[in-house]
């Protein structure tokens, strides 16, 4: 449905929206014929919602398509993630609340291990202790000077990754990336892929030269990984589209952008799941539209971990009584996107999704899984349908026409 309909169709009121984003939720059997981590994972509670509720597959971007988490989340809330996809490094350096300025290129950065031939090791260099990392952009802000910005900033992230920042140039985003986001190659020499981004190659490619010389007696963290070119971009506000007083509850800084880069509130820091349920309870009373996002299920997809996923989504089972306490209009329990610990990488398989809420129809689903959700009444939509469904199951959507 066009989402300028959904916007003039807008009923404020004060009925709570809860969507709990298990990331990377979508997953793969083993073996044929086998059980993903979700139909694996002991999940009574989620499995009774699912048999009140309705359920069905999103697909967050198009079908085929495997998606970066940026544009899954925009279509989680309703955005048209082709139209407002943007590079990871604007979303990451939002989440940071860098200082945002027209004209600076952001960058996403993953400190990785090349070895000996200088083929890359370790994407992610053993998962790098956040506290090594900020020690060594501290080493990298004080050594690297490029001819073609005034400044580069090097700021952590969490664990492995970090935000790269050009100040000072006339910098395009149209430069390939130099992570091939696979080991056993050489990082990617960056390229302009139009010809009013050479300046820009360049200062990239220099840049990676200098790290690595900076980094060179480092064993774990020898390289940095660049992708996810952005500079600044405008985005019309959640709330001023959809009538609500939003809340968001992250750890990680990328999902903390998505959500300031829509004008949400943004919750105090969180370092563990039980945490952000415990910000969820604080703050139900002043707002109507919570944004929970749980990453360690995707981080233990990536990771290859079939059981420790499967521990991750059973954790965030055993915490939804409290979420029910709270007594939601509507309750949304999906992931951005899926990561089978089989792939260890983002896939374009569609998510499940559970929708519950105390005017939906219950469907003949009768557990929460991948399987099951194929005969959901939800069927298979897009992603960004999905804002709508929750508005209307909240009563804030009115009648179209006479």
């Amino acid at each position: 449905m066009d989402t300028e309909i959904i916007e003039k169709l807008i009923a404020k009121n004060e009925k709570k929206i809860i969507f709990l984003i298990m990331d990377g939720l979508g997953g793969l059997p083993k073996e044929p014929g086998g059980k993903t981590e979700l139909e694996t994972a002991m999940t009574p509670n989620l499995d009774r919602l699912a048999a009140q509720g309705s359920t069905g597959l999103l697909d967050p971007v198009g079908i085929g398509i495997t998606p970066g988490s940026g544009p899954a989340h925009f279509a989680l809330f309703g955005y048209d993630p082709v139209k407002y996809n943007v590079g990871r490094g604007l979303l990451s350096a939002a989440g940071l609340n860098f200082e945002l300025t027209p004209g600076d290129l952001y960058m996403r950065a993953n400190f990785a291990t090349l070895d000996k031939f200088g083929h890359i090791a370790d994407r992610r260099a053993g998962r790098l202790e956040t506290d090594k990392n900020k020690l060594l952009c501290i080493k990298l802000k004080a050594n690297v000077r490029l001819q073609n910005a005034k400044e580069v900033f090097f700021v952590t992230e969490k664990e492995h990754r970090a935000l790269v920042v050009l100040r000072g140039g006339n910098f395009s985003e149209q430069v390939s990336e130099t992570d091939p986001q696979k080991t056993g190659v050489e990082p990617i020499e960056a390229q302009a892929l139009a010809p009013e981004a050479d300046d820009t190659a360049a200062a990239i490619r220099e840049l990676s030269g200098q790290v690595k010389n900076v980094l060179r007696q480092e064993q774990q963290a020898n390289a940095l990984l660049l992708r996810g070119y952005s500079g600044y971009h405008e985005f019309p506000s959640f709330s001023g589209r959809f009538g609500l007083k939003p809340l968001a509850i992250a750890s990680y800084p990328m999902y903390k952008g998505v959500a300031r880069l829509l004008k949400m509130t943004l919750a105090e820091e969180t370092n563990t799941i039980e945490e952000e349920i415990q910000q969820l309870a604080s703050g139900y009373g002043k707002y109507n539209f919570f944004y929970v996002h749980i990453k360690a299920t995707d981080s233990r997809g990536e990771d290859g971990n079939f059981e420790e996923k499967i521990k991750v989504i059973e954790r965030v089972d055993s915490l939804l009584p409290e979420i029910l306490s709270l007594n939601p209009d509507v309750l949304v329990v999906t992931g951005d996107h899926s990561t089978p610990a089989v792939m260890a990488s983002h896939s374009f398989h569609p998510v499940p999704v559970l929708l519950w809420a105390k005017n939906c129809r219950a469907d003949s689903t009768s557990n929460f899984g991948e399987t099951a959700c194929l005969s959901g009444s939800l069927g298979r939509m897009p992603m960004k349908k999905l804002m709508a469904i929750a508005l209307a199951h909240a009563g804030k959507l009115q009648k179209f026409g006479a």
